[in-house]
């Protein structure tokens, strides 16, 4: 039984494990998004995040305990310039896991796995609820406002088409004639 055994192993030696999972948390934080399996990327969650944790705090302790698990500079110093600064205010939760339709060759689950503040389309999408929600507001007065000065601008351009068109006078004999 596998009482209070919290990592999943993956199916994988303890050394195997700790390199995949070094290598899967240098590349989501050179890339900000990575595409793995599902059970990956919630092994990575648990590995990465008390990372960025650490990074909020630059001191040279936590570079080395820092660089102990990930062995690769240029990706600490990028954690500790960009995404600590980034994360600076989040107490908790930097990344999202987002399910991916089932790998072909094997039908595993695939997830995506991204840093939360490095994702600008879900914060278009708010934005956009929000004028949605701001739309509905409308009064009846500004509806009838609206029209009023539409028809004004339609009214002017009327004259100018006319004028340019020189065949105006036998269209409209054309449409007498029909009738209407």
């Amino acid at each position: 039984m596998r009482h209070g055994k919290k990592n999943n192993h993956l199916g994988r030696t303890d050394s195997h494990r700790k390199a995949m999972l070094a290598n899967m948390a240098s590349s989501l934080i050179k890339h900000k998004r990575i595409s793995t399996t599902l059970a990956k990327a919630k092994a990575l969650r648990m590995y990465v995040e008390p990372l960025i944790t650490k990074s909020k705090l630059d001191t040279t302790h936590s570079r080395r305990i820092v660089f102990s698990y990930l062995q690769d500079k240029d990706t600490v110093t990028e954690l500790f310039r960009d995404v600590a600064a980034k994360v600076a205010n989040r107490p908790g939760g930097y990344t999202r896991i987002i399910k991916l339709n089932s790998r072909l060759g094997d039908n595993a689950e695939m997830a995506l796995i991204e840093l939360v503040d490095y994702n600008e389309i879900y914060g278009v999408d708010t934005e956009a609820a929000e004028k949605k929600t701001t739309r509905r507001g409308r009064t009846k007065a500004k509806k009838s406002d609206a029209p009023a000065a539409k028809t004004e601008v339609v009214a002017e351009e009327a004259p100018a088409a006319e004028e340019a068109t020189p065949d105006a006078p036998a269209a409209e004999e054309a449409k007498e004639d029909k009738g209407e």
